[in-house]
């Protein structure tokens, strides 16, 4: 295919600042975001985890006083940013299910709630409030391309990030929280190269975003990043700094899994032999 057949989606991933249990004020930091996306021709626009609520809850409780259901006030605000700037936005927000409280993130796009996805893979201090889920990665057909999301520490499983690509997504979203962990001197973050090798061994885009603001002493990467189907770096964020990221993603890079005539990322699988070893349980 020439360069002049392929479907170009511009992607925006918003770098906000969040502060735990100000969802207010998270709201209107979003809004402004995804409005100035908008401003900047942005089709798809990516916020944080938990880009309603903050991360570091002190207890259930008060995780539980934070979580909203479906039909909720950040839902219902992104809602209605997509159809009023034509957009499709994937954020996160601690969502309230009966008793049960997942990390999960929602798609919207201008007729509404899309999906929602919630989280299968829980970090650290996320196992003391939040229920695990069971859901298998969202796909999210839209007019900018077959969308798969996922959270954070779910792209650093490779069996997943497959699960989607196998799929048939295009475009996968990632609204992240990553702590700042020390690194070597010069290095990217650890959760930066998972998350381009995911893309690269599938040939499938990655959009990453990631959040700043210190909060009850943890302070975060802000490694959004967006990649090409091969990998690299379309678009890095400035680490640890406020801002948006956008790059003009070529979906339909991620529907050729070939990489010559003689090389097929999905078709050279041996999934003969993999069956065979007691490592892939």
């Amino acid at each position: 295919m020439g360069d002049d057949q392929h479907m170009s989606t511009r992607v925006t991933c918003c770098q906000i600042p969040l502060a735990i249990g100000d969802t207010t004020g998270n709201q209107a930091t979003a809004t402004a975001a995804v409005e100035a996306a908008a401003r900047d021709g942005a089709q798809v626009v990516v916020l944080p985890e938990l880009a309603s609520s903050g991360y570091v809850f002190a207890d259930r409780a008060e995780l539980a006083s934070l979580a909203e259901t479906r039909d909720g006030p950040a839902i219902t605000a992104w809602a209605n940013l997509a159809e009023s700037f034509d957009l499709t936005i994937v954020a996160g927000f601690p969502e309230a299910a009966g008793d049960k409280i997942y990390n999960s993130a929602a798609v919207v796009d201008p007729t509404g709630l899309r999906g929602v996805y919630r989280k299968a893979h829980l970090w650290d201090t996320e196992n003391a409030v939040f229920d695990r889920a069971d859901d298998l990665p969202l796909l999210v057909d839209t007019t900018h391309g077959r969308l798969g999301v996922m959270i954070c520490y779910d792209i650093e499983f490779p069996e997943w990030v497959r699960a989607v690509a196998l799929a048939g997504a295009d475009l996968l979203c990632a609204p992240v929280n990553w702590p700042l962990l020390p690194r070597p001197q010069g290095e990217r973050p650890a959760e930066m190269v998972r998350a381009m090798a995911g893309a690269g061994s599938n040939r499938m885009p990655i959009a990453v975003c990631d959040r700043t603001g210190v909060e009850r002493g943890v302070d975060w990467v802000g490694g959004s990043v967006i990649t090409d189907a091969d990998g690299y770096p379309m678009a890095v964020a400035e680490f640890a700094t406020p801002g948006s990221i956008t790059a003009d993603v070529d979906v339909e890079q991620a529907r050729v899994k070939r990489f010559n005539d003689n090389n097929d990322v999905h078709g050279d699988r041996r999934t003969d032999l993999y069956r065979r070893t007691p490592l892939l349980d």
